[in-house]
Parts: structure tokens; C-alpha cells; sequence
């Protein structure tokens, strides 16, 4: 019978409804795993899931039933897809699950974080508002997005996503082309032709060797219309402690959060010294979590595997 083992259920919300494969098998899930739990926990399984959980090489030499990976996610960056692919072992993805989750999350930032809406709402809570002299209270910049050019780093389903709900605003779109690129084709416009004409940025795109601090007091420095920076793409792509000081110093005029290099940040995180910050919004790494975007991701992923099963299989990495 088909071993499958879910390494870290908790990172699903529990009301979830969990359907599970239709072909017979042993289900083994687990809310959390460590790493010195992996190995253990994966003995005799055919089938890992993990949305979070490394499987590197050190793991995946101790596992020779294991067949097929799957992960909860459509980051992959947690997965030796080298050892994998030399061993035979299928790994698949989820894909396009949080088609409207992420863009809506990210543009509520945008909208937030341009009519100051955190400062304002933390000045009625203290009595600010309250102890005015006129009917209106003005301590905080705000803006219309109208006319305003949005940024967008990396032309996936996600960055084409928040692009159309943004042409709801009258927002002009600018893709960036890969750093380097100096006659990239249209739409992609060069990196840092980019970084100097956006007013918004927003980061779309995988963590991987060419996106790691991809964005550093170098590129701060280039930003010269002092733009809002959203970040639902992953932690690491922007250099945070070049992030809190861009923010300090008035390069960036917003920033919106939702993945840091480290998650829980435990050990803290610069970009939590400024999270009290009325132009500063972080959230915990939930964009991709409205509960029509988790549902789609676990039917999804129940899919992939049933079509491993089957011997076709679907939304290979490999």
C-alpha cells in the first residue's frame, strides 16, 4: 500500500477541507516537522508532501522508497531537484492557485500604504482625531494611484494578475527586464530605466541565484521617485537591512511585506524595528491564503499526486 506522509500540515488552516487521494494508501500527516524528524518520518514512504519542509540531498540519500515529492507550494527552492532527477524521484508543484489571492493582497498594500490608512487609523485610536480643531485631520501623505506607474518584477501569472486589477486604477504597467538585460523586448523595460520611473514596485518573482538580494542600497539609491516596494514574492530578494534604512532615510516612501529572509522570524528581523512605522505594512506570509486560493492549492495537490499514480504525471519540475 502507498505510504503518504504530510510533513507539516500546520501550515494549512484548519478549516480546510482535506480530501484525500482516491487510490488506496496509508496517510501519515504530521502538523510540523524538524529536521531531525524528516528522515524518520519519510521511512517506507513513497509519497512526501511538503509545503515548507527541506528535502535535500543529506535526506533524500536515506530514502530509497521514496518516489514523488509534492510540494504544497509553488516555490520549490527547498527541494534538491538535481539529487532528485538523477534518482528518479517525480517532484511537482502547485500552480496558479493564488491567481487572485496574492494580486488582491499586494494591491490592498499598494491602496493602503498610498492613502496612509495605518497611520490614520492609529491616530483615532490614540485621540488624535478627536482632539482636532476642523472636521478633517490631515498627519499623513495621501495619494491616488491614478496615473501613478506600477512596477512590476517578474511577468508571471501573479505580476499579470495585480497589472490588470491595477488597470482598474489608470495605473500605467512597466515590467522589469532580468538585471544586465539592456535591450530587453517589449513589455520588459531595462532594470534600471525601471527602478528610476515606478512609483510602486511590487515583486512577483522566484528566489533563486539571479533574484537573491536583487535589490540593495545600489538599486535604493537608483529609486528616484521614492516608490512604494510591496515584497509577496519571497524573502531575500530585497536586502532588508537596506530596506530599513530606504525607509529611513525617505528613499522609499512605503513598504509592504508579506515574506522575510527567515519565517518565523524567531531570531527578529530588521525590517521588524520598523514595523510600527505608519508607511510600513508586514504581514505574516499570507497573501496566498485566502481560503478559495488553499482550497484550490490542496485539490491541486491531490491531483499531482493521483496523477503520479496513474503514471502521468502532472506540474513536474523535472
Amino acid at each position: 500500500m502507498t505510504k503518504i506522509v504530510l510533513l507539516d500540515k500546520g501550515t494549512f488552516p484548519k478549516d480546510l477541507k482535506l480530501k484525500r487521494p482516491a487510490f488506496k494508501h496509508d496517510w501519515q500527516e504530521h502538523e510540523a516537522t524538524i529536521a531531525e524528524e524528516t528522515i524518520a518520518r519519510l521511512k517506507g514512504a513513497e509519497i512526501a508532501i511538503s509545503n515548507k519542509v527541506p528535502l535535500r540531498q543529506d535526506v533524500l540519500s536515506e530514502l530509497p522508497d521514496l518516489k514523488m515529492i509534492a510540494i504544497a507550494a509553488t516555490g520549490y527552492d527547498h527541494i534538491d531537484l538535481d539529487y532528485a532527477l538523477a534518482n528518479g524521484i517525480t517532484v511537482s508543484n502547485v500552480r496558479g492557485y493564488a491567481v487572485n489571492s496574492v494580486p488582491e493582497h499586494a494591491l490592498m498594500m499598494i491602496l493602503a500604504l498610498s492613502r496612509s490608512l495605518k497611520g490614520y487609523q492609529s491616530e483615532i485610536e490614540a485621540g488624535k482625531w478627536q482632539e482636532a480643531d476642523h472636521f478633517c485631520f490631515f498627519n499623513h501623505p495621501i495619494e491616488d494611484l491614478h496615473q501613478k506607474t506600477l512596477g512590476i518584477i517578474g511577468r508571471g501569472i501573479l505580476g499579470q494578475g495585480l497589472a490588470r486589477l491595477a488597470s482598474g486604477f489608470g495605473m500605467p504597467v512597466i515590467y522589469a527586464a532580468r538585471p544586465g538585460d539592456k535591450t530587453p523586448h517589449t513589455p520588459y523595460v531595462p532594470f534600471e530605466e525601471f527602478l528610476k520611473y515606478a512609483d510602486v514596485i511590487s515583486i512577483h518573482c522566484p528566489l533563486n541565484d539571479d533574484t537573491r538580494n536583487m535589490i540593495t542600497a545600489k538599486q535604493f539609491a537608483l529609486m528616484e521617485r521614492k516608490p512604494i516596494l510591496i515584497n509577496t514574492g519571497r524573502g531575500g530578494i530585497v536586502n532588508e537591512e537596506d530596506a530599513v534604512t530606504a525607509v529611513k532615510t525617505g528613499q522609499l516612501r512605503g513598504l509592504g511585506f508579506d515574506c522575510l529572509s527567515k519565517e518565523p522570524p524567531k531570531d527578529g528581523n530588521p525590517l521588524l524595528t520598523i514595523a510600527r512605522l505608519p508607511n510600513v505594512i508586514i504581514t505574516p506570509h499570507i497573501a496566498w491564503a485566502s481560503s478559495d486560493a488553499v482550497q484550490n492549492l490542496w485539490d491541486q495537490l491531490i491531483n499531482n499526486i493521483e496523477m503520479y499514480k496513474k503514471g502521468t504525471p502532472e506540474n513536474s519540475l523535472m
